[in-house]
């Protein structure tokens, strides 16, 4: 329960943000002291979830930063229905008004934003019920058991599809494979009898998990396709369905995909997301809720949060700058084919035809858009111009960074490869019976950049312990198509033909 002068400063905010037009779930805030909210944000703003090392590890360096003032959070909001949200005792009351105003800016984004559409609305909820569900694990079967596995899942919690959840017909599974066995039982009912036993057989030995006694049985005539029938990036979902888990095991990887899940939207719009809300708690602020004694403190703290140190990429800074310039130039009308085809600098300098359309531009940005098509879409030469942005690589010679281009197309290109996927390599299941011995064989979709191979090879070591049989991994070392495999005892890797890897 906030002190009632929080509680009048709250409904100040929520009625001038709904004035603004912004749409947001009931929110509640919690009053915590420094060394609870680092507890909270080390959870990732959960106040329960299940015992890791990792959470520990996690509070020790907030804990750490704040003591030694290297950082602070001021502000801790969490995507669920309703939102909850901290505030940090000794904050200052225009800071305490300023995160409000940012806070119901994030829950307009979140009940907004499309890619939060699919995601749980009663994710506090959930994530208790996960904590119950590990411990009983952990009594039952060992603390050390159940964290090395957890391990395991944290090491690939990466390899999940965010975009699945928008797709109508969901990823190729156990379960879609196994009605294809039963039409092809029904299309073979006219086959001699020799053939029907062998599908029996075969598929008895398939479905028991014993691909190699399958594979070994005369295989049937009749067609069977490979699983996952589909080429899958939901890594995750696939080994859910089809790895010979124990019960436990299935549990806490179910536990770790869905959370995987429920947080991808959020790295998705990252830039977007504090973007909305660094615009909004700025004009709710200073069009409505600080007078001028305020003024000072306010721009000390925004300024704070906006700064961009050379050579780095502040989300916050970006997505506001970018939000502001939609609405410039949509108030202007600066965009379109008139304005793109227009080659005279001066007019474009003064283009205005008064369309008054901005505001209702952003809110439409909001709805439709993550941080990969955000960049794609508005993304300007004028844009990076005015702001000086360039790139920068490591020159040998100087033996330090230096400034690389100022090209638009280059600048551009580099912001939108960091993005993709959360800047994350992406691989896909292809093949689970790869050379007809129950290996696992997964592709790495290669856009430029080879993957680090010792981190590889320790994917494919936590793959095999689930898998349980070899796993084997394409893609390109020193632009060479390259089979990665690991047995269990040891690594290989053997080049390919140039076909054999996409991207």
């Amino acid at each position: 329960m906030l002190p009632p002068y929080l509680q009048e400063m709250q409904t100040q905010v929520e009625t001038v943000a709904h004035a603004a037009g912004l749409d947001f779930f009931e929110t509640r805030f919690i009053l915590v002291d420094t060394k609870t909210l680092n507890e909270v944000a080390a959870y990732g703003g959960f106040p329960s979830r299940y015992p890791h090392w990792r959470f520990g590890m996690e509070y020790d360096r907030l804990a750490k930063g704040s003591r030694y003032g290297l950082s602070k959070i001021y502000e801790l909001v969490i995507n669920n229905d309703p939102c909850y949200a901290y505030l940090l005792e000794g904050n200052n009351l225009v800071d305490q008004k300023m995160v409000m105003a940012h806070v119901m800016a994030h829950n307009d984004f979140f009940k907004n934003n499309v890619y939060f559409k699919f995601t749980n609305r009663k994710m506090i909820d959930e994530m208790a019920n996960h904590a119950v569900k590990v411990q009983k694990i952990i009594d039952r079967v060992g603390i050390e058991s159940v964290e090395n596995f957890i391990d395991i899942c944290h090491s690939m919690d990466n390899l999940i599809d965010p975009y699945s959840l928008f797709i109508a017909r969901p990823p190729a599974t156990r379960r879609e494979f196994e009605d294809l066995i039963e039409e092809a039982r029904l299309a073979a009912a006219d086959a001699p009898e020799a053939e029907k036993k062998g599908v029996r057989s075969y598929m008895k030995g398939f479905l028991a998990g014993d691909r190699k006694n399958a594979a070994e049985t005369p295989g049937p005539s009749i067609g069977l396709r490979k699983e996952p029938i589909n080429p899958t990036r939901d890594v995750l979902g696939f080994l859910l369905n089809c790895a010979p888990l124990e019960d436990w095991q299935r549990t806490i990887l179910e536990i770790v995909r869905e959370e995987a899940y429920y947080f991808a939207p959020q790295a998705m719009t990252k830039i977007m997301n504090e973007g909305w809300a660094t615009f909004w708690h700025s004009r709710l602020m200073t069009h409505h809720l600080i007078d001028a004694s305020e003024v000072i403190q306010f721009a000390h703290t925004t300024s704070g949060v906006t700064a961009q140190a050379p050579g780095q990429l502040n989300p916050y800074k970006m997505g506001v700058e970018l939000f502001r310039d939609i609405e410039h130039r949509w108030n202007r009308g600066m965009h379109g084919k008139a304005w793109r085809d227009c080659d005279d600098y001066e007019k474009k300098k003064h283009w205005d035809t008064g369309a008054k359309e901005g505001l209702q531009k952003i809110f439409e940005v909001r709805r439709m858009f993550n941080d990969v098509t955000f960049i794609d879409e508005f993304l300007t030469p004028e844009f990076l111009t005015e702001r000086l942005f360039y790139t920068y690589d490591y020159s040998r010679s100087k033996s330090e960074y230096v400034i690389s281009s100022r090209e638009f197309s280059e600048i551009k290109s580099r912001l939108l490869f960091q993005l993709t996927n959360g800047g994350h390599p992406i691989i896909a299941v292809t093949d689970s019976d790869y050379v007809n011995r129950g290996e696992l064989l997964l592709e790495h979709r290669h856009y430029g950049v080879d993957l680090e191979v010792p981190y590889a090879r320790s994917t494919l070591e936590n793959l095999f312990t689930i898998w349980k049989k070899p796993v084997n991994l394409v893609t390109k070392v020193k632009d060479l198509p390259t089979l990665l495999s690991f047995d269990g005892s040891e690594h290989s890797s053997r080049e390919l033909p140039v076909s054999a890897v996409g991207g």
